[in-house]
């Protein structure tokens, strides 16, 4: 039970937050910076659970929780945004540096946060220990968390949108050759901001249910242990559709879930290897299927490159 439970959980931040990369991809602006926006989304749900006062009802809780997590990570996605859609700069490289700066600034921010509150306390960490229980429902010995509903609705939600409205094609059109785009009065620009905000969305999203995930605080120091890069091998797995991505997720989530339920499995147990084996295990997985599917993969035409309207 605890496996399964684990492995959704863990599956739906990877579903979340491959899915904003997806959306980013798909209008034609690389989000390596994922990462960050986890962190930035991980920081403000965490304040929020921080500062609302004991005795919030539930509902109000995951609202203003998860309200926060998406627009500290649609703000901070606005880095990518204008430095690759208005000036042109390697999206690449600044996906490295906002996944850089996200982790260092939330822990310094923090760190300051925590020393204003007591100055025997510099430590980078905030605890949420009743806040989370907002988010919990236990159905028969299964701990149901609502954030594995909204990862489904993210799914069904992306699959209408891309596949089944005007704007998903038009955004689909944009990654794939923005010049016919343009041609026909799509507005390129507006498009891919679209589209890296909605990636700034879902991943802040994603990071808030990343660290809430078994545990009730999280040291800022460790960032999101490198689940937004994860969450790119799942989309590339995924080949940029949503259906793929969540069964991707799904295979990703249970080699994360190991990690934490493998002393429950005699035979795991018997092996008596390491707890950061299984902890590595999900990345070892991923190298593995990439080096065996990438040549197959099929990105966006037009991703990674600025779009230039004087150009056909």
């Amino acid at each position: 039970m605890l496996l399964i439970q684990y492995t959704l959980l863990f599956a739906s931040v990877l579903i979340l937050v491959a899915l904003g990369g997806c959306f980013s991809e798909h209008s034609g602006v690389i989000n390596i910076g994922l990462e960050g926006i986890m962190v930035m989304g991980a920081l403000g749900g965490a304040l929020m659970m921080k500062f609302l006062p004991d005795g919030t009802s539930a509902i109000v809780m995951i609202v203003l929780v998860v309200l926060a997590a998406i627009l500290l990570g649609m703000l901070y996605s606005l880095l990518l945004g204008v430095a690759a859609i208005n000036f042109k700069a390697d999206q690449t490289l600044v996906g490295t540096a906002m996944n850089l700066l996200g982790t260092a600034a939330a822990t310094v921010f923090v760190k300051a946060m925590n020393t204003a509150e007591s100055v025997d306390n510099v430590s980078s960490t905030i605890q949420y220990i009743n806040a989370k229980k907002a988010f919990l429902v236990n159905i028969n010995g299964f701990e149901f968390n609502w954030f594995m509903l909204l990862a489904l609705i993210a799914l069904v939600c992306s699959y209408v949108v891309l596949y089944k409205t005007r704007f998903g094609l038009r955004l689909m059109a944009c990654g794939e050759h923005p010049q016919a785009a343009d041609s026909v009065g799509i507005n390129v620009y507006k498009m891919r901001y679209a589209g890296v905000l909605i990636s700034g969305m879902l991943g802040g999203l994603g990071g808030i249910v990343y660290i809430t995930a078994g545990v009730s605080e999280w040291k800022f120091e460790y960032g999101v242990a490198g689940f937004g890069f994860l969450a790119l091998a799942v989309m590339i797995f995924g080949q940029w559709k949503p259906t793929r991505i969540a069964l991707a997720a799904l295979l990703f989530g249970f080699f994360r879930a190991l990690g934490n339920v493998y002393t429950g499995f005699e035979f795991l147990k018997a092996l008596n290897l390491p707890s950061g084996v299984y902890n590595m295990l999900p990345y070892i997985v991923s190298l593995i299927v990439l080096a065996f599917t990438s040549k197959k993969s099929r990105a966006p035409k037009a991703e990674g490159i600025p779009y230039d309207k004087g150009l056909r």
